[in-house]
């Protein structure tokens, strides 16, 4: 297989490599070349990234959006936390997804031997297929430090680990489902500046929903850092987007994010605008990588990224009557 989309420097690399993806997967997919056969589009005039459709991410609820015959080595599903159904990601490489998310997390933190790393990741690890679990759990082995692990719902034991790891000075990642942090740090409080606190977005159904302003506040007072950190990813994806603390995310170089009108969704808006999220992400070689979520966002001229809310059931309706 091969991984050159890793090795991706420039403007000019990441264009090739989206039209090469591109023809691939409009050749390989069937639910994408459906989709833009009921676009009416030729794919030989698609010359530039704007050109390039998007697919809806429902698909991935009620096709197999995948690019092979053979048998895909996993498959990783989404939580249906909304009620709506799961998500299913069919992969034929799972070494691209090992090298993608390490790749990542090497650009933005550095090797994960640096650190002890922590998963406080209870809806996850108590269903099957979460791809976030897989990539935690990798992460977790390629740090070879035996304090490295998951945690439930013993926040008793994290606590002390944390109160360990401070004192003897250990570099530290906690990633954890944000109702999870929540609950832990409304039992216990740690005063951990140097320790580093992902979370990864959602209530899961567990707690209402809250500001991000209002969780990165109790975030931080709990743990007693200076900033949270933020991991932007989903099933329906191979690569993750990451914020250290500002709100604005950042991508990988063979990731992308763009935003569409909302009202027009093959219009694709100006920088400094908000608008619906769509998402290229290149190590998707073998579903789809181009996807139009159901985020709101808007994109800065840096190219990093802001999560403002989700489409309401009214736009979402309107922007598939397509696939319907």
């Amino acid at each position: 297989m091969n991984y050159g989309i890793l090795s991706i420097k420039s403007e000019d690399d990441f264009l090739h490599a989206c039209i090469d993806t591109f023809l691939h997967q409009a050749r390989n997919c069937k639910p994408y070349c459906k989709w833009i056969n009921l676009l009416n589009i030729n794919i030989k005039n698609i010359k530039k990234i704007e050109e390039i459709p998007f697919l809806p991410i429902e698909l991935f609820k009620s096709e197999k959006v995948y690019c092979f015959d053979k048998e895909e080595q996993i498959v990783f599903s989404s939580s249906s936390t909304t009620g709506t159904g799961q998500s299913f990601h069919y992969v034929a490489d799972v070494e691209l997804y090992e090298k993608s998310f390490t790749s990542a997390f090497r650009l933005f933190y550095g090797a994960p031997d640096n650190y002890a790393i922590l998963g406080l990741l209870p809806s996850y690890l108590e269903r099957k297929g979460s791809s976030l679990v897989y990539m935690v759990e990798n992460l977790i082995k390629q740090s070879n430090n035996d304090r490295s692990g998951f945690f439930l719902h013993n926040h008793g034991e994290l606590y002390a680990l944390l109160c360990t790891l401070r004192d003897e000075k250990v570099p530290a990642v906690l990633i954890g489902v944000t109702y999870a942090l929540l609950d832990f740090v409304e039992k216990y409080s740690i005063d951990f500046p140097e320790l580093t606190v992902m979370e990864t977005g959602g209530m899961k159904g567990r707690r209402e929903e809250i500001s991000k302003a209002g969780l990165h506040k109790k975030l931080c007072c709990g743990f007693g850092v200076k900033r949270i950190h933020s991991e932007y990813g989903m099933a329906e994806l191979l690569s993750q987007a990451y914020s250290k603390g500002d709100g604005k995310f950042l991508c990988p170089p063979w990731m992308k994010v763009l935003v569409r009108d909302i009202h027009n969704p093959f219009k694709i808006s100006v920088r400094n605008a908000g608008g619906a999220i769509n998402i290229i992400d290149l190590a998707n070689r073998n579903s789809c990588s181009f996807v139009a979520t159901h985020d709101l966002g808007k994109i800065y001229g840096d190219d990093s990224f802001e999560i403002l809310g989700r489409l309401t059931a009214s736009d979402i309706r309107g922007c598939n009557l397509l696939v319907q």
